[in-house]
């Protein structure tokens, strides 16, 4: 498998853009989990809430039982108390969703912050370097057939700008088809340049 380009030019482009894009993938999770541990953060509030809401579920409760027992008033002095143990038992269930809530908008903007910038990391370099990879095993592929050379040279002809093909040879259709093995070979370098692939000797 070919990774990087026979030309020293290109390929160092080449490495340098991997290590970059490479680069810029640490750092987007990296910004994604920061914004995921700063924003989870604000769920000890809920945290608080909760253990507020329980402790002072739990004392209206036991205040309640204690003053229930109290003979001919227990049952009518119970009330208030039972009606502040569920005030705490909903200022508990308040902590609880605030944590809930707090963590889903930490992981959904953790892996939104880490996410978009990935992707367009992979459709500017992944694509393009997966393209690259491709199309160089192929031609080198063809370049070691039988009438691989040929092939490159015609497709060379067909691909090529104008203005290459020129410096080759003013009348390059022409001596490719009188079999010009030096234009030939020329052509075919050029194609496989363009794919960064070295033509053998």
């Amino acid at each position: 498998m070919t990774l990087y380009s026979d030309f020293g030019a290109r390929k160092a482009r080449q490495i340098i853009g991997d290590v970059l894009a490479l680069f810029l993938i640490a750092v987007s999770v990296w910004l994604g989990t920061t914004v995921y541990a700063v924003i989870a953060n604000l769920a000890s509030f809920g945290e608080q809430m909760e253990d507020a809401g329980a402790s002072f579920e739990e004392a209206m409760t036991e205040a309640g039982d204690t003053l229930g027992g109290v003979p001919l008033i227990g049952r009518e002095i119970r009330v208030p108390f039972d009606g502040a143990s569920g005030a705490g038992g909903a200022l508990e269930a308040a902590g609880q969703g605030q944590q809930v809530a707090v963590g889903q908008l930490a992981t959904g903007l953790g892996i939104g912050v880490a996410a978009l910038p990935i992707i367009v990391i992979v459709v500017l370099w992944l694509i393009p370097r997966a393209r690259f990879v491709w199309k160089a095993r192929q031609a080198r592929s063809v370049s070691t057939s039988g009438t691989g050379i040929d092939l490159l040279a015609l497709r060379a002809l067909a691909t090529q700008d104008m203005s290459s093909l020129v410096k080759i040879h003013p009348d390059a259709m022409g001596a490719w088809r009188r079999g010009d093995e030096g234009v030939v070979r020329a052509l075919a370098h050029l194609e496989l340049k363009s794919s960064g692939v070295r033509l053998g000797r």
